[in-house]
């Protein structure tokens, strides 16, 4: 019980109580983090279809979105079209326009603008695309392939602790997050409103999937070292939080 209770204190905001934000490393003049990881000039970038470009893409209302919003778990032996996932990535990562090089205006709200988020894709049936690991470049609105993995769909299952639809999906979005985006300007206060703002992101892909006939179900129940290792991911400065499969309904 006492553990329960010690663990009750990161939903409260009390570290902000006690950090002294004159020590976090944007007060002291250190230039901030990139918002985005860089990636390799041998890596080809996969272009996706830009918002004034999409042809299929209907759209649905705002009350019907929210109506229609639950999880899904069953899912079509369907594929989704590249439209329809530069859409689901415009909903849930894309940038507005550009503030200053370390701010990016986006379509989700983020504690002081920090977005500690990078987006992957666990890709299984998507049009075009060769079933692997990709990673989201928001500011170019692309694609890279982070690397190909055999039976990948059995590696997701096993990473989700046997949660077996998460290999029938089309895509599985994956979100790591890399924290010192939000350290640099929060310190040890930033860690509740990570969590607080990766919710953010996943209720716009709920809410998005309406609109092209998709289900999305969001799990925070996984392997983490098995995760972190799909994606290559070094597990401190750079980590998996939270996926959600999609796929058509």
């Amino acid at each position: 019980m006492t553990s329960i209770r010690l663990n009750r204190d990161f939903l409260k905001d009390i570290t902000r109580q006690h950090t002294d934000f004159s020590e976090t490393d944007q007060s002291k003049g250190i230039a901030p983090p990139p918002i985005q990881k860089p990636y390799s000039n041998e890596q080809k970038l996969i272009r996706l279809p830009d918002r004034n470009e999409w042809t299929t893409i209907v759209g649905t209302t705002i009350e019907m979105a929210i109506a229609s919003r639950k999880s899904h778990r069953k899912y079509k032996a369907e594929s989704i079209s590249l439209e329809e996932l530069s859409y689901l990535l415009w909903a849930t990562q894309g940038i507005r326009y550009m503030g200053a090089p370390e701010r990016a205006y986006r379509n989700v709200p983020s504690a002081g603008c920090r977005h500690a988020f990078e987006t992957y894709l666990c890709i299984l049936n998507v049009e075009s695309l060769e079933q692997g690991i990709y990673r989201y470049l928001p500011i170019e609105h692309s694609l890279i392939l982070e690397h190909s993995i055999a039976k990948l769909s059995e590696k997701i299952i096993s990473a989700t602790l046997k949660q077996s639809f998460t290999g029938k999906a089309a895509v599985n979005f994956i979100w790591s997050v890399i924290p010192y985006r939000t350290e640099w300007r929060y310190g040890t206060a930033s860690h509740r409103v990570i969590a607080i703002d990766v919710g953010h992101v996943c209720q716009n892909l709920y809410l998005a999937c309406t609109a092209i006939n998709a289900g999305a179900c969001a799990i925070a129940a996984f392997n983490q070292r098995q995760m972190d290792e799909l994606l290559g991911l070094d597990g401190n400065d750079e980590f998996t939080i939270y996926l959600a499969p999609v796929g058509k309904i």
